[in-house]
Protein backbone atom coordinates (compact mmCIF):
# COMPACT_ATOMS: atom_id res chain seq x y z
CA UNK A 1 0.00 0.00 0.00
CA UNK A 2 2.82 2.25 1.09
CA UNK A 3 4.54 1.88 -2.63
CA UNK A 4 1.75 2.84 -3.97
CA UNK A 5 1.17 5.55 -2.87
CA UNK A 6 4.61 7.08 -2.74
CA UNK A 7 5.00 5.90 -6.65
CA UNK A 8 1.97 7.74 -7.65
CA UNK A 9 3.07 10.82 -5.77
CA UNK A 10 6.68 10.82 -7.53
CA UNK A 11 4.55 10.54 -10.75
CA UNK A 12 2.85 13.48 -10.29
CA UNK A 13 5.22 15.59 -9.09
CA UNK A 14 7.82 14.52 -11.65
CA UNK A 15 4.76 15.84 -14.48
CA UNK A 16 4.43 19.05 -13.05
CA UNK A 17 8.37 19.33 -12.33
CA UNK A 18 9.02 18.81 -16.70
CA UNK A 19 6.04 20.77 -17.50
CA UNK A 20 7.70 23.51 -16.14
CA UNK A 21 11.30 22.59 -17.54
CA UNK A 22 12.22 25.62 -19.99
CA UNK A 23 15.26 27.73 -20.04
CA UNK A 24 14.90 31.30 -19.71
CA UNK A 25 16.43 34.50 -18.20
CA UNK A 26 17.24 34.42 -14.32
CA UNK A 27 16.96 30.62 -14.15
CA UNK A 28 19.21 29.06 -11.32
CA UNK A 29 22.35 26.53 -12.50
CA UNK A 30 23.11 23.72 -10.84
CA UNK A 31 23.94 24.30 -7.00
CA UNK A 32 24.71 22.39 -3.78
CA UNK A 33 24.83 23.24 -0.59
CA UNK A 34 23.73 22.03 3.11
CA UNK A 35 21.78 22.89 5.86
CA UNK A 36 20.55 22.56 9.73
CA UNK A 37 17.03 21.53 10.42
CA UNK A 38 15.34 21.01 13.54
CA UNK A 39 12.05 18.20 13.50
CA UNK A 40 9.01 19.47 15.90
CA UNK A 41 6.83 16.69 16.15
CA UNK A 42 5.74 17.77 19.23
CA UNK A 43 4.19 21.29 17.89
CA UNK A 44 2.19 18.73 15.02
CA UNK A 45 0.57 17.12 17.71
CA UNK A 46 -1.00 20.04 19.19
CA UNK A 47 -2.10 21.54 15.91
CA UNK A 48 -4.14 18.01 14.80
CA UNK A 49 -5.42 17.58 18.15
CA UNK A 50 -5.93 21.37 19.52
CA UNK A 51 -5.84 23.55 16.38
CA UNK A 52 -4.54 26.33 14.87
CA UNK A 53 -5.39 28.55 18.32
CA UNK A 54 -4.19 26.27 21.15
CA UNK A 55 -0.57 25.95 18.88
CA UNK A 56 0.69 29.74 19.40
CA UNK A 57 -0.17 29.63 22.73
CA UNK A 58 2.25 29.30 25.26
CA UNK A 59 5.44 28.16 23.81
CA UNK A 60 3.86 24.91 21.79
CA UNK A 61 4.97 26.17 18.14
CA UNK A 62 8.82 26.52 17.71
CA UNK A 63 10.01 25.51 21.38
CA UNK A 64 13.19 24.09 20.58
CA UNK A 65 13.43 22.27 23.49
CA UNK A 66 11.02 19.70 22.22
CA UNK A 67 12.85 19.61 18.66
CA UNK A 68 15.42 17.27 17.12
CA UNK A 69 18.60 19.06 15.56
CA UNK A 70 19.84 17.66 11.91
CA UNK A 71 21.96 18.36 8.98
CA UNK A 72 21.08 17.90 5.26
CA UNK A 73 23.00 18.03 1.48
CA UNK A 74 21.14 19.68 -0.92
CA UNK A 75 21.04 19.47 -4.85
CA UNK A 76 19.57 22.68 -5.95
CA UNK A 77 18.66 23.00 -10.07
CA UNK A 78 16.52 25.86 -11.86
CA UNK A 79 13.22 24.63 -14.04
CA UNK A 80 12.05 28.21 -14.91
CA UNK A 81 13.10 31.62 -13.47
CA UNK A 82 10.48 31.38 -11.05
CA UNK A 83 10.46 27.28 -10.14
CA UNK A 84 13.55 25.78 -8.71
CA UNK A 85 13.56 21.93 -8.30
CA UNK A 86 15.28 20.90 -5.03
CA UNK A 87 16.61 17.58 -3.45
CA UNK A 88 17.70 16.65 0.05
CA UNK A 89 19.18 13.77 2.10
CA UNK A 90 19.13 14.45 5.64
CA UNK A 91 19.37 12.73 9.00
CA UNK A 92 19.09 13.36 12.64
CA UNK A 93 19.02 10.92 15.90
CA UNK A 94 15.63 11.19 17.52
CA UNK A 95 12.80 9.14 19.53
CA UNK A 96 10.55 8.50 16.15
CA UNK A 97 6.93 9.02 17.92
CA UNK A 98 5.06 6.97 14.80
CA UNK A 99 2.92 3.79 15.24
CA UNK A 100 4.41 0.71 17.13
CA UNK A 101 7.61 3.05 17.70
CA UNK A 102 7.07 4.91 20.98
CA UNK A 103 9.81 4.70 23.19
CA UNK A 104 12.18 2.77 20.76
CA UNK A 105 14.93 5.14 21.63
CA UNK A 106 16.82 7.94 20.13
CA UNK A 107 17.81 6.10 16.63
CA UNK A 108 19.24 7.60 13.15
CA UNK A 109 16.27 8.97 11.21
CA UNK A 110 17.16 9.46 7.61
CA UNK A 111 15.01 11.48 4.83
CA UNK A 112 14.92 11.84 1.52
CA UNK A 113 12.62 14.13 -0.46
CA UNK A 114 12.26 15.93 -3.81
CA UNK A 115 10.33 19.27 -4.00
CA UNK A 116 9.53 22.93 -6.12
CA UNK A 117 10.56 26.28 -5.01
CA UNK A 118 7.80 28.32 -6.22
CA UNK A 119 9.50 31.83 -5.99
CA UNK A 120 7.52 34.67 -6.35
CA UNK A 121 10.33 36.84 -8.05
CA UNK A 122 13.28 35.74 -10.40
CA UNK A 123 17.04 34.81 -9.30
CA UNK A 124 17.36 38.52 -10.49
CA UNK A 125 16.36 39.91 -7.38
CA UNK A 126 18.25 39.75 -4.47
CA UNK A 127 15.42 38.27 -1.77
CA UNK A 128 12.79 36.37 -2.91
CA UNK A 129 9.80 34.62 -1.07
CA UNK A 130 8.66 31.29 -1.82
CA UNK A 131 6.61 28.06 -1.19
CA UNK A 132 7.29 24.58 -1.64
CA UNK A 133 5.83 21.66 -2.04
CA UNK A 134 7.22 17.92 -2.66
CA UNK A 135 7.42 14.66 -1.77
CA UNK A 136 9.93 12.28 0.64
CA UNK A 137 10.05 9.26 2.51
CA UNK A 138 11.99 8.50 5.73
CA UNK A 139 13.78 5.52 7.11
CA UNK A 140 13.93 4.83 10.91
CA UNK A 141 14.88 1.89 12.35
CA UNK A 142 13.81 -0.44 9.22
CA UNK A 143 10.68 1.12 8.83
CA UNK A 144 9.77 3.55 6.00
CA UNK A 145 7.81 6.22 5.69
CA UNK A 146 6.10 8.32 3.03
CA UNK A 147 5.18 12.26 3.89
CA UNK A 148 4.21 15.31 1.81
CA UNK A 149 6.46 18.41 2.56
CA UNK A 150 4.64 21.78 2.41
CA UNK A 151 6.12 25.01 3.18
CA UNK A 152 7.12 28.93 2.69
CA UNK A 153 10.66 30.25 2.86
CA UNK A 154 12.68 33.21 1.41
CA UNK A 155 16.02 33.01 -0.72
CA UNK A 156 18.59 35.65 -0.47
CA UNK A 157 20.68 35.78 -3.16
CA UNK A 158 24.66 36.90 -3.25
CA UNK A 159 25.10 37.98 -7.02
CA UNK A 160 24.08 34.65 -8.27
CA UNK A 161 27.44 32.91 -7.15
CA UNK A 162 25.82 31.52 -3.58
CA UNK A 163 22.04 31.67 -2.00
CA UNK A 164 20.87 31.82 1.55
CA UNK A 165 17.71 29.58 2.07
CA UNK A 166 15.19 30.14 5.52
CA UNK A 167 12.40 27.55 5.07
CA UNK A 168 9.78 26.42 7.62
CA UNK A 169 7.38 23.09 6.22
CA UNK A 170 4.59 21.51 7.57
CA UNK A 171 4.76 17.57 7.20
CA UNK A 172 2.00 15.87 6.01
CA UNK A 173 1.89 11.82 6.43
CA UNK A 174 0.97 9.87 3.37
CA UNK A 175 1.23 6.39 4.88
CA UNK A 176 0.17 4.60 8.17
CA UNK A 177 3.47 4.36 9.72
CA UNK A 178 4.32 8.45 9.35
CA UNK A 179 4.14 11.23 11.77
CA UNK A 180 2.94 14.46 11.30
CA UNK A 181 5.42 17.38 11.64
CA UNK A 182 7.06 20.69 11.43
CA UNK A 183 10.43 21.12 9.70
CA UNK A 184 12.71 24.41 10.11
CA UNK A 185 15.57 25.04 8.35
CA UNK A 186 18.53 27.27 7.36
CA UNK A 187 21.31 26.54 4.76
CA UNK A 188 23.62 28.03 1.98
CA UNK A 189 24.61 26.64 -1.74
CA UNK A 190 27.26 27.25 -4.02
CA UNK A 191 26.84 27.74 -7.88
CA UNK A 192 28.26 24.90 -9.62
CA UNK A 193 27.06 25.64 -12.95
CA UNK A 194 26.76 29.38 -14.64
CA UNK A 195 23.25 30.25 -15.84
CA UNK A 196 22.37 29.77 -19.52
CA UNK A 197 22.41 32.84 -21.26
CA UNK A 198 20.01 32.90 -24.46
CA UNK A 199 21.90 32.98 -27.46
CA UNK A 200 20.89 35.78 -29.72
CA UNK A 201 19.02 34.16 -33.31
CA UNK A 202 21.67 34.20 -36.43
CA UNK A 203 19.76 35.80 -39.54
CA UNK A 204 21.47 35.25 -42.72
CA UNK A 205 21.49 38.04 -45.28
CA UNK A 206 21.85 36.80 -48.54
CA UNK A 207 25.27 38.55 -50.01
CA UNK A 208 24.43 40.28 -53.84
CA UNK A 209 27.28 38.89 -56.33
CA UNK A 210 30.07 41.26 -56.72
CA UNK A 211 33.14 41.27 -59.29
CA UNK A 212 36.62 40.85 -58.15
CA UNK A 213 38.78 39.89 -61.40
CA UNK A 214 42.33 39.64 -59.00
CA UNK A 215 41.00 38.13 -55.82
CA UNK A 216 42.08 40.49 -53.19
CA UNK A 217 39.01 41.39 -51.52
CA UNK A 218 38.82 44.84 -53.35
CA UNK A 219 35.77 44.89 -55.64
CA UNK A 220 36.42 45.83 -59.28
CA UNK A 221 34.34 48.97 -58.82
CA UNK A 222 36.67 49.87 -55.93
CA UNK A 223 39.74 48.95 -57.23
CA UNK A 224 42.38 51.10 -58.58
CA UNK A 225 44.12 47.67 -59.70
CA UNK A 226 41.61 45.53 -60.78
CA UNK A 227 44.09 42.94 -62.37
CA UNK A 228 46.50 42.97 -59.84
CA UNK A 229 46.44 41.66 -56.13
CA UNK A 230 46.70 44.30 -53.43
CA UNK A 231 46.11 45.71 -50.35
CA UNK A 232 42.29 46.99 -49.19
CA UNK A 233 44.59 50.00 -47.20
CA UNK A 234 45.51 50.78 -50.67
CA UNK A 235 42.45 50.47 -52.92
CA UNK A 236 43.52 47.28 -54.24
CA UNK A 237 46.95 48.27 -55.14
CA UNK A 238 50.21 45.95 -54.07
CA UNK A 239 53.15 47.87 -52.47
CA UNK A 240 56.39 46.29 -52.85
CA UNK A 241 58.56 48.31 -50.79
CA UNK A 242 55.77 48.51 -47.80
CA UNK A 243 56.26 51.93 -47.67
CA UNK A 244 52.31 52.45 -47.43
CA UNK A 245 52.80 54.39 -50.63
CA UNK A 246 51.27 52.38 -53.99
CA UNK A 247 53.32 51.31 -56.63
CA UNK A 248 51.70 53.14 -59.13
CA UNK A 249 52.20 56.22 -57.03
CA UNK A 250 55.88 55.29 -55.74
CA UNK A 251 58.92 56.57 -58.28
CA UNK A 252 61.10 54.38 -55.69
CA UNK A 253 58.60 50.97 -55.96
CA UNK A 254 61.90 49.08 -54.60
CA UNK A 255 62.98 50.80 -52.15
CA UNK A 256 60.58 52.18 -48.61
CA UNK A 257 60.42 56.09 -48.53
CA UNK A 258 58.14 58.81 -47.96
CA UNK A 259 55.12 60.26 -49.48
CA UNK A 260 56.45 63.51 -49.63
CA UNK A 261 59.49 62.55 -51.74
CA UNK A 262 57.06 60.87 -54.12
CA UNK A 263 57.67 57.05 -52.04
CA UNK A 264 61.77 57.69 -52.54
CA UNK A 265 63.60 57.64 -49.36
CA UNK A 266 64.65 61.23 -47.93
CA UNK A 267 67.99 62.30 -50.05
CA UNK A 268 70.91 62.92 -49.01
CA UNK A 269 72.85 65.57 -51.24
CA UNK A 270 76.93 65.90 -50.10
CA UNK A 271 76.56 62.10 -49.43
CA UNK A 272 77.89 62.07 -45.92
CA UNK A 273 75.41 59.64 -44.62
CA UNK A 274 73.32 62.35 -42.54
CA UNK A 275 69.37 62.82 -44.77
CA UNK A 276 69.04 66.52 -45.77
CA UNK A 277 66.24 66.90 -43.11
CA UNK A 278 68.64 66.38 -40.36
CA UNK A 279 71.84 68.08 -41.93
CA UNK A 280 72.13 71.37 -41.30
CA UNK A 281 74.80 71.66 -44.05
CA UNK A 282 73.20 69.44 -46.84
CA UNK A 283 75.52 70.46 -49.56
CA UNK A 284 78.43 70.26 -47.70
CA UNK A 285 79.80 66.66 -46.14
CA UNK A 286 80.14 66.94 -42.44
CA UNK A 287 79.79 64.89 -39.03
CA UNK A 288 76.55 63.42 -37.00
CA UNK A 289 78.00 65.31 -33.72
CA UNK A 290 77.81 68.92 -35.58
CA UNK A 291 74.26 67.98 -37.21
CA UNK A 292 75.64 67.38 -40.51
CA UNK A 293 78.62 70.13 -40.65
CA UNK A 294 82.12 69.95 -40.90
CA UNK A 295 84.19 70.18 -37.53
CA UNK A 296 84.57 73.88 -37.19
CA UNK A 297 87.79 75.78 -37.45
CA UNK A 298 86.91 79.08 -35.29
CA UNK A 299 90.50 80.70 -36.31
CA UNK A 300 91.11 79.51 -39.42
CA UNK A 301 94.50 78.01 -39.48
CA UNK A 302 93.67 75.01 -40.76
CA UNK A 303 93.55 72.83 -37.63
CA UNK A 304 89.83 71.95 -37.43
CA UNK A 305 88.33 72.75 -32.93
CA UNK A 306 88.62 69.31 -32.42
CA UNK A 307 92.62 69.34 -32.83
CA UNK A 308 93.27 72.86 -32.28
CA UNK A 309 94.69 73.31 -28.60
CA UNK A 310 94.44 77.07 -29.26
CA UNK A 311 91.14 77.63 -31.90
CA UNK A 312 91.19 81.02 -31.19
CA UNK A 313 94.69 82.09 -32.62
CA UNK A 314 96.22 81.01 -35.48
CA UNK A 315 99.46 78.32 -35.40
CA UNK A 316 100.47 75.72 -37.41
CA UNK A 317 99.32 72.29 -37.30
CA UNK A 318 103.13 71.32 -36.53
CA UNK A 319 102.00 72.88 -32.65
CA UNK A 320 98.55 71.81 -32.54
CA UNK A 321 97.08 74.87 -33.96
CA UNK A 322 98.66 77.31 -31.59
CA UNK A 323 101.31 79.83 -32.35
CA UNK A 324 104.81 78.85 -32.36
CA UNK A 325 106.81 80.24 -29.04
CA UNK A 326 109.71 82.83 -31.02
CA UNK A 327 113.03 80.77 -31.18
CA UNK A 328 114.71 83.44 -28.65
CA UNK A 329 112.49 83.05 -26.06
CA UNK A 330 112.66 79.30 -26.10
CA UNK A 331 116.78 79.28 -25.99
CA UNK A 332 116.13 81.65 -23.00
CA UNK A 333 114.24 79.23 -21.11
CA UNK A 334 116.88 76.43 -22.41
CA UNK A 335 119.81 78.47 -21.25
CA UNK A 336 118.44 79.15 -17.69
CA UNK A 337 117.71 75.54 -17.06
CA UNK A 338 121.60 74.98 -17.63
CA UNK A 339 122.27 77.56 -14.77
CA UNK A 340 120.06 75.47 -12.11
CA UNK A 341 122.62 73.96 -9.60
CA UNK A 342 122.01 72.07 -6.37
CA UNK A 343 124.70 70.79 -3.58
CA UNK A 344 125.35 67.23 -4.37
CA UNK A 345 122.70 65.08 -2.63
CA UNK A 346 120.63 68.19 -2.16
CA UNK A 347 117.44 69.51 -3.69
CA UNK A 348 118.37 72.90 -2.33
CA UNK A 349 118.36 75.81 -4.83
CA UNK A 350 121.41 77.23 -4.89
CA UNK A 351 121.44 81.23 -5.11
CA UNK A 352 123.55 81.22 -8.56
CA UNK A 353 120.34 79.58 -9.83
CA UNK A 354 118.27 82.63 -9.06
CA UNK A 355 119.51 85.10 -12.29
CA UNK A 356 118.44 82.62 -15.01
CA UNK A 357 115.49 81.79 -12.88
CA UNK A 358 113.77 85.25 -12.43
CA UNK A 359 114.20 85.47 -16.79
CA UNK A 360 111.84 82.77 -16.62
CA UNK A 361 109.81 84.11 -14.46
CA UNK A 362 109.62 87.60 -16.92
CA UNK A 363 108.43 85.13 -19.72
CA UNK A 364 106.06 83.20 -18.20
CA UNK A 365 104.41 86.60 -16.92
CA UNK A 366 104.69 88.26 -19.86
CA UNK A 367 102.90 85.90 -21.77
CA UNK A 368 99.99 84.77 -19.85
CA UNK A 369 99.24 81.58 -22.55
CA UNK A 370 102.26 80.19 -21.68
CA UNK A 371 102.54 77.00 -19.82
CA UNK A 372 105.53 75.04 -18.59
CA UNK A 373 106.61 71.96 -17.89
CA UNK A 374 109.90 70.84 -15.31
CA UNK A 375 111.48 67.35 -15.46
CA UNK A 376 114.14 66.49 -12.92
CA UNK A 377 116.97 63.76 -13.53
CA UNK A 378 120.08 62.36 -11.68
CA UNK A 379 122.82 59.85 -12.89
CA UNK A 380 122.93 56.46 -11.93
CA UNK A 381 124.90 56.99 -8.82
CA UNK A 382 123.44 55.37 -5.74
CA UNK A 383 120.11 53.77 -4.69
CA UNK A 384 117.70 53.55 -7.96
CA UNK A 385 114.85 54.65 -5.38
CA UNK A 386 116.03 58.08 -3.69
CA UNK A 387 117.52 59.31 -7.19
CA UNK A 388 113.75 59.01 -8.25
CA UNK A 389 112.98 61.17 -5.11
CA UNK A 390 115.56 63.13 -5.67
CA UNK A 391 114.91 64.04 -8.89
CA UNK A 392 111.33 64.79 -8.35
CA UNK A 393 112.29 67.41 -5.34
CA UNK A 394 114.72 69.12 -7.69
CA UNK A 395 112.05 69.90 -9.82
CA UNK A 396 109.54 70.70 -7.62
CA UNK A 397 112.09 73.26 -5.96
CA UNK A 398 112.32 74.70 -9.33
CA UNK A 399 108.38 74.96 -9.38
CA UNK A 400 107.76 76.42 -5.84
CA UNK A 401 110.89 79.33 -6.53
CA UNK A 402 108.21 80.38 -9.54
CA UNK A 403 105.34 80.12 -7.89
CA UNK A 404 106.83 82.50 -5.02
CA UNK A 405 108.16 84.90 -7.55
CA UNK A 406 104.20 85.37 -9.28
CA UNK A 407 103.80 81.92 -11.59
CA UNK A 408 100.61 80.67 -11.37
CA UNK A 409 100.93 77.20 -10.13
CA UNK A 410 97.99 75.90 -12.36
CA UNK A 411 100.90 76.71 -15.67
CA UNK A 412 103.52 74.86 -14.14
CA UNK A 413 103.74 71.01 -14.22
CA UNK A 414 106.82 69.28 -12.13
CA UNK A 415 107.92 65.57 -12.46
CA UNK A 416 111.07 63.34 -11.27
CA UNK A 417 112.71 60.77 -13.90
CA UNK A 418 115.42 59.16 -11.45
CA UNK A 419 117.93 57.75 -13.84
CA UNK A 420 115.81 57.30 -16.59
CA UNK A 421 116.22 58.96 -19.62
CA UNK A 422 120.43 59.81 -19.87
CA UNK A 423 121.55 62.26 -22.27
CA UNK A 424 125.19 61.41 -22.08
CA UNK A 425 127.06 58.17 -20.77
CA UNK A 426 127.19 57.42 -17.30
CA UNK A 427 130.61 56.09 -17.38
CA UNK A 428 132.31 59.27 -17.26
CA UNK A 429 132.38 62.05 -14.69
CA UNK A 430 131.68 64.56 -17.37
CA UNK A 431 128.76 62.23 -18.82
CA UNK A 432 127.18 62.26 -15.31
CA UNK A 433 127.28 65.62 -14.80
CA UNK A 434 125.01 66.05 -17.48
CA UNK A 435 122.60 63.46 -16.41
CA UNK A 436 122.13 65.32 -13.20
CA UNK A 437 120.02 68.07 -15.04
CA UNK A 438 116.55 69.92 -14.60
CA UNK A 439 114.78 70.59 -17.95
CA UNK A 440 112.27 73.16 -19.09
CA UNK A 441 110.03 73.05 -21.96
CA UNK A 442 107.51 76.05 -22.64
CA UNK A 443 104.13 75.47 -24.72
CA UNK A 444 101.17 77.85 -25.32
CA UNK A 445 98.70 74.47 -24.52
Amino acid sequence: MFMKKFLLLTMVMGISVVSFCQEKDNTKGKALGFSFFLNDFQAASVLRSQGVVDLFKGKNFFNTNTMNPGVAFNYYQGLTKHIDFVASLGGSFLNYPGPDMAGSGNKFYLELNGQANFKLLSDHYWVTPYVDLGAGFSQYSGHYAAFLPTGVGLQVNFLDQAYLFVNSQYRIAITENASYHFYHSIGVAGTIQARKQPQPKVVEIPQPVVLDRDHDGVVDSLDRCPDVPGLAALNGCPDKDGDGIADIDDKCPDVAGLAKYQGCPIPDSDGDGINDEEDKCPNVAGVARYQGCPVPDSDGDGVNDEEDKCPHEVGPASNFGCPVIDVKTVEKVNKAAQNIFFNTGSFKLLPKSFTSLKDVVQIMKDNPSYKIAIDGYTDNTGNAGKNQVLSENRANSVKDYLVKNGVDENRITANGHGINDPVASNATAAGRAKNRRVEMKLTNY
